[in-house]
C-alpha cells in the first residue's frame, strides 16, 4: 500500500548490507531453511502417497474430499502473501489507521460468495470456474475468461515472487534473483508433484508460520515500548489513530466509503470468482462444508488485518522511543517493516529467521495456489475440450508439467514487478484492473438472464480497455510529473516526523498540492474503486449490447446458471402481497429436467454443447415439464 518509491530505491545500498546481515545468525538460517524443507516435504509426501495411482481429479480437486478447516485456512493463505505482510504495517506507519476500516468490507465480501457464487458453482459440479461461462454463454466466452485470468495471475505472481526475495536480499545480502529462483522452483516442485491436496496442507502449515512470525513482532515490540496501551497513546498523540472519514469522493485514496464499499468489490473478485479460491470451495466434501469454510475465513481475515495494523502502530511507537538510523530513514517504504523487525529482534536468535520464514510462507502459499489454478484452467478450458482422447495417465502427467512450467514462467515476471511502484498497491491495482472485469462478466451471467454471448464478450473487452486506460494512465501521469500518488487528503504530518527534509521534499513535491483536472482527475481514482468501476462497465456495456442484439431470444437458458434476484426479493414481502402478485415459491434446489442442458464430461467438454441451438425453445412457447418457476421465465423474457 505504500507509495512514492522508485524501483531502484527498493534495494538497500550494498555498503549497508553488513549492518543487517550481522543480525541474521545461524539459528535464523536454520529456521528459514526448515520452512522450505518442510513445505517441500509435505508436497513430496502427497506425491509419493499412492504414486502411480493418481488421477486428474486428485491433482486438481483433491478428489473433492477436503474438510472445512484446511480449506478455510488455505482460502486465507492464498491471498495473504508477503505483499500484505510488508505493505499493511507500512501503510499504517505512514498514514494512520484509516486502512483498518477495510475490515468492514469483509462481511459482505464473504457472505455474498457463500450464498450466491458457491451454490451455483458447486451444484454445476465444475472444475474450472470458467466452465460456468460456457454453460451460461458459449465456448468463446469461456476461453476469453480463461485467458484473462491467466494474464491476471501471471502478473500478480511476479509481485508476490519479488516481495520476499527483496526481503531476503535486504536481510542477508543474498542475490535478489537467486532468491527468486529458489523460491519459484521449490514451490513449483511441490505444487506439480502433490497437486491441490499438497497445496492446501502446505497452506495450513504456512498460515501457522505467518501467525507466529507476526505475533512475535507484536509481543516483542510492544514490550520494548511499554505495552500496547503505550503504543496506542503514542499513536494517538501524533495523529495516527484515524477517525471515520466519510468523504464520498472516489478520488480520495482512502475514506470509509472507499474501503468499506470499494473493498467489497475487491473481495468479490478474490473470493467470489477467482479460480484459485473457487477450486478450494469445489474441493470440499459437501456444499455445506464449502459455505462453512467461506464463513470461517471472516474471523481469520479480521485477525490478520488487526495483526498487520498493530505491527504498524508498534513500529511507529518504537521509532518515537528509539531514533531511526540513516539506513532506515532512507529505506523504501516497502522495507520499513523489514528494517524495523531486524532492529527490534536483534539479540534474539531465531526470531529474525522466523519473520523471514513468515514472509516466505505468505508468498509460497500464494504462488503455489496460482500455479495449481493456472494448470487446472489450462488443462480443463484450453486442452481437454480440444483433445478429449487424452487418457487419465497422460492428462495427469500433462497437468504436472503445466504446473511446473507456470512456475518457471512466473520467475521472469518478477523482473517486471521490480519495475513497479510499492508492492501492495501495485498488486491490488492489478487485481482491480483485471479482476474487476472478470467479476463483472460472472455477475452479468448470473443476475441478468437477458445477457447473451455477444454482450458478454463486448462487455468484457470494454471493461478491460477501461481498466487499463485508467490504470496505465494513472501510472504514466505519475511518472511524467515525477510525483508520488499520495492521498489528496494527506499532509506533511502523514509522513514520519523523523524523515529528513530532503526525503520529505522528494516524497511530497509541491505539485501534488494542486488538485488535478480533466483526464488527470479520472486517473487519480482510488485503486480500491478499480474493481467496482470496471465490473460495472462490463455489466452496463454487456446489457446494452445484449438488448441491441436480441437478448436470449432463440437461445437456451439453463436456469441453474441464473441467480433469481427477483424471486429472492419478492420472497421478503408478506405472504398476502405475494398472493396478490401471483408469486410462486422458489426453491434453490431446482427440480427441472436437467437432461436438456449441457453437462460437463470428464474430458472437460460439455454434453450436448453441439446441440444447444437445437434445444432452443420458442420465445413465447411453453418450457419442458417441471421447469423453473415463473419468475425465471419472466426475467428470461426480458
Amino acid at each position: 500500500m505504500s507509495v512514492g518509491v522508485t524501483p531502484s530505491a527498493s534495494l538497500p545500498p550494498a555498503s549497508d548490507t553488513s549492518t543487517v546481515e550481522s543480525v541474521f545468525s545461524l539459528v535464523d538460517y536454520v529456521v528459514f531453511i526448515l520452512l522450505l524443507v518442510l513445505s517441500l516435504a509435505i508436497g513430496l509426501y502427497h506425491a509419493c502417497r499412492g504414486w502411480g495411482q493418481h488421477t486428474i481429479g486428485q491433482l486438481q480437486m483433491a478428489n473433492r474430499q477436503m474438510d472445512c478447516l484446511p480449506v478455510a485456512l488455505s482460502l486465507l493463505a492464498t491471498f495473504q502473501s508477503a505483499v500484505a505482510i510488508l505493505g499493511v504495517p507500512s501503510e499504517i506507519y505512514r498514514f494512520g489507521t484509516q486502512y483498518w476500516f477495510l475490515g468492514c468490507s469483509y462481511f459482505l465480501g464473504l457472505i455474498i460468495p457463500a450464498h450466491i457464487f458457491i451454490p451455483i458453482f458447486y451444484r454445476l459440479h465444475l472444475t474450472s470456474a470458467y466452465e460456468y461461462l460456457e454453460l451460461r454463454f458459449n465456448k468463446t466466452v469461456r476461453v476469453c475468461g480463461t485467458m484473462t485470468f491467466i494474464f491476471q495471475m501471471m502478473i500478480y505472481m511476479g509481485v508476490v515472487l519479488y516481495a520476499p526475495a527483496l526481503a531476503l536480499n535486504a536481510v542477508t545480502g543474498f542475490d535478489l534473483w537467486l532468491s527468486v529462483l529458489t523460491l519459484g522452483i521449490v514451490c513449483a516442485l511441490y505444487t506439480a508433484l502433490g497437486g491441490l491436496k499438497a497445496v492446501i496442507w502446505t497452506d495450513v502449515f504456512q498460515t501457522l508460520v505467518m501467525f507466529l512470525g507476526q505475533l512475535a513482532v507484536i509481543i516483542v515490540g510492544s514490550a520494548k515500548v511499554g505495552g500496547l496501551g503505550r503504543v496506542w497513546d503514542l499513536a494517538s498523540q501524533h495523529g495516527r489513530i484515524s477517525g471515520i472519514e466519510l468523504d464520498p469522493d472516489p478520488f480520495v485514496r482512502h475514506t470509509f466509503w472507499t474501503l468499506a464499499v470499494g473493498g467489497v468489490f475487491m473481495m468479490l473478485s478474490l473470493y467470489g470468482v477467482n479460480q484459485a479460491q473457487v477450486q478450494r470451495y469445489l474441493s470440499s466434501r459437501t456444499e455445506k462444508a464449502a459455505i462453512l469454510s467461506c464463513y470461517s475465513v471472516f474471523p481469520c481475515q479480521q485477525v490478520v488485518l488487526c495483526m498487520g495494523c498493530l505491527i504498524g502502530l508498534v513500529m511507529f511507537a518504537y521509532y518515537k522511543e528509539y531514533p531511526m538510523s540513516t539506513q532506515q530513514a532512507e529505506a523504501a517504504p516497502d522495507q520499513f517493516v523489514l528494517y524495523f523487525v531486524m532492529d527490534l529482534l536483534k539479540g534474539l536468535p531465531g526470531l529474525p529467521g522466523l519473520f523471514v520464514a513468515c514472509l516466505f510462507s505468505g508468498s509460497l502459499s500464494t504462488i503455489s495456489s496460482a500455479f495449481n489454478s493456472l494448470a487446472t484452467v489450462t488443462m480443463e478450458d484450453l486442452i481437454r475440450p480440444w483433445f478429449p482422447q487424452f487418457s487419465e495417465v497422460r492428462a495427469t502427467m500433462l497437468s504436472r508439467i503445466l504446473a511446473f512450467g507456470y512456475g518457471l514462467l512466473c520467475l521472469g515476471m518478477a523482473y517486471i514487478s521490480s519495475q513497479m511502484g510499492p508492492v501492495l498497491q501495485a498488486a491490488l491495482s492489478i487485481f482491480g484492473m483485471v479482476g474487476g472485469p472478470l467479476l463483472g462478466l460472472f455477475c452479468l451471467g448470473m443476475f441478468f438472464p437477458c445477457a447473451n454471448p455477444s454482450g458478454a464478450i463486448v462487455g468484457l473487452l470494454a471493461g478491460l480497455i477501461m481498466a487499463f486506460w485508467i490504470g496505465i494512465g494513472s501510472i504514466v501521469t505519475r511518472m511524467g510529473s515525477g510525483m508520488a500518488p499520495l492521498p489528496f487528503n494527506g499532509s506533511s504530518s502523514s509522513l514520519p516526523s523523523n524523515l529528513s527534509t530532503v526525503t520529505m521534499t522528494t516524497l511530497m513535491p509541491s505539485t501534488i498540492l494542486s488538485r488535478p483536472t480533466g483526464l488527470q482527475r479520472l486517473y487519480s481514482l482510488s485503486y480500491l474503486w478499480y474493481s467496482a468501476h470496471n465490473s460495472t462497465t462490463v455489466i452496463v456495456v454487456g446489457l446494452i449490447v445484449s438488448l441491441l442484439t436480441g437478448g436470449m431470444r432463440g437461445r437456451t437458458l439453463n436456469p441453474r446458471t441464473i441467480y433469481p434476484v427477483l424471486p429472492r426479493l419478492l420472497a421478503l414481502l408478506p405472504v398476502s402481497c405475494q398472493k396478490r402478485l401471483h408469486c410462486k415459491s422458489y426453491s434453490q434446489d431446482l427440480s427441472e429436467d436437467t437432461t436438456v442442458f449441457p453437462e460437463k464430461m470428464n474430458n472437460g467438454m460439455l454434453k450436448g454443447s453441439r446441440d444447444k441451438e437445437a434445444l432452443a425453445v420458442p420465445e413465447e412457447g411453453p418450457v419442458h415439464p417441471g421447469s423453473s418457476p415463473t419468475f425465471i421465465l419472466q426475467e428470461t423474457s426480458l
